[in-house]
């Protein structure tokens, strides 16, 4: 079983506060014999009836390098996000962070073009307060 980032509690209670009921925690991926574990899967009933299921990879980018923490998420993101689709599972994978992360890491140029090419989905997270602050779509 993975280790749980340090600001795994955060991002789940946020998600919770915002009307999110956790349906994993981990979210295994299984495929053919291989097993990926992302770090939640959650599910909201939308205002217009439908019911939005995500799985979401929650990072706080506080290794020596950013640059390699984005590496090693954007890897991890990519692999969650093509296997469910090969599986025909219509869910959308988000990538967690706290606010400070998100300046850091998400304002370099680089970071900038990667996630925008790569159709990074982002939720950043309040993670003294355990609200979400900004989906980012």
């Amino acid at each position: 079983m993975p280790q749980k980032d340090v600001i795994h509690n955060a991002v789940r209670n946020a998600l919770i506060k915002d009307g999110w009921t956790i349906l994993a925690d981990p979210y295994t991926i299984t495929y053919l014999r291989s097993q990926l574990y992302a770090d939640l899967c959650a599910e909201r009933h939308e205002p217009d009836g439908a019911k939005r299921v995500i799985v979401v990879e929650v990072k706080s980018f506080r290794g020596a390098s950013a640059l390699h923490d984005f590496h090693a998420a954007l890897g991890q993101y990519v692999a969650y996000r093509d296997l469910l689709a090969e599986m025909g599972q219509p869910f959308q994978v988000y990538l967690a962070m706290s606010q400070e992360a998100y300046r850091s890491v998400f304002g370099r140029d680089a970071v900038k073009v990667i996630a925008r090419r790569e159709h990074l989905l982002l939720l950043v997270v309040n993670t003294t307060e355990e609200v979400v602050a900004q989906w980012i779509d």
